[in-house]
């Protein structure tokens, strides 16, 4: 399965959920919450396949992975040592994408991968134009200088609010992958434990 390209919103309001972490999907215009269609306002009570199905595309619709990099990424998680369903979220935390919008340079991670892709970031002063490459602690992430005056990265980062694992230095246009982020900082509104379960069925 690919990874998806459609609005935000509309899978959003699908999955009652929000995809960008901040709850901007369903206050456009009309504050809707039901899923899509004339009857998504009807409840439907999931089976326990549904539930465990429900949390695996909430994780990846939010990091904007094709089911292929999810199952991947979780295998990678298995052959680490800690808790697996924490582990997977900070491998899916550590990709390049989602650190240039976790330091606010994107206003989403489907932003923040067409930058990467547009080759305007440079790890440790070599370009990097891969969405999923890994960042380890104490890489350093910045934006090339010709493009350091990007119009949307300078608007989004005086709309931003940077998360405690990563920094950033609007004045450099250069941030680090400090720590591993800890379960608190990431979405409360997943369970990476059915997750888990799910993939081990």
């Amino acid at each position: 399965m690919s990874r998806y390209t459609g609005p935000n919103n509309k899978k959003s309001r699908r999955l009652k959920f929000s995809i960008l972490e901040n709850n901007k999907e369903f206050i456009k215009g009309k504050k809707r919450i039901t899923s899509p269609g004339q009857h998504g306002a009807k409840r439907q009570k999931l089976s326990n396949y549904g539930e465990h199905l429900y949390e695996k595309q909430k994780i990846r619709f939010m990091y904007g992975l094709s089911e292929k990099q999810l199952k991947n990424t979780f295998i990678k998680a298995t052959k680490l040592h800690g808790i697996l369903g924490l582990n997977l979220l900070i491998l899916l935390e550590s990709r390049l994408d989602n650190m240039i919008y976790r330091m606010g340079l994107a206003n989403t991670r489907r932003q923040a991968r067409q930058f990467v892709n547009h080759g305007h970031i440079l790890v440790n002063k070599k370009k990097v134009d891969i969405p999923s490459y890994k960042v380890k602690i104490g890489d350093e992430i910045k934006v090339k200088d010709k493009s350091s005056k990007n119009f949307f990265m300078k608007d989004n980062l005086s709309k931003s609010k940077i998360i405690e694992f990563v920094s950033f230095d609007e004045k450099t246009m250069t941030g680090n992958f400090i720590r591993v982020p800890v379960r608190e900082e990431l979405s409360g509104q997943i369970n990476e434990a059915l997750v888990v379960e799910f993939y081990n069925k």
